[in-house]
């Protein structure tokens, strides 16, 4: 692996030391392409991923940058999970920094009803 993977790869697993979703507060997982962002909202005690969005998936309709598309891929996981009966998640930032378009999806999660 490259320098910058294997840095990831080791802030991550740090990361998933330290947090892990229930089926009373799942975890909000983030993974950031050169072409799309996703979000996925997991139970890990069951292994099932309850609710999923992606900025290249069918039913996104979103323009604009990659920001824009991520506040609006938060809030789209939003509101699949509140649908859901999900109000509370634990935010996996996957490695990534917390800034760019992994805060903008975390802010529109927050803007869409998700607390974390």
């Amino acid at each position: 692996m490259s320098g910058k993977l294997s840095r990831r790869d080791r802030i991550k697993k740090g990361i998933r030391k330290k947090i892990s979703g229930s089926s009373e507060r799942p975890r909000l997982s983030v993974y950031r392409s050169n072409k799309g962002i996703y979000a996925q909202v997991i139970d890990d005690v069951s292994g099932k991923t309850i609710v999923s969005a992606s900025s290249l998936s069918k039913d996104f309709s979103a323009k604009g940058n990659k920001s824009e598309q991520s506040v609006a891929v938060g809030k789209l996981v939003a509101e699949k999970a509140v649908a859901a009966g999900i109000k509370d998640v634990v935010f996996d930032r996957n490695g990534y920094l917390y800034h760019g378009r992994v805060k903008s999806l975390a802010d529109g999660a927050r803007e869409g009803g998700l607390n974390f």
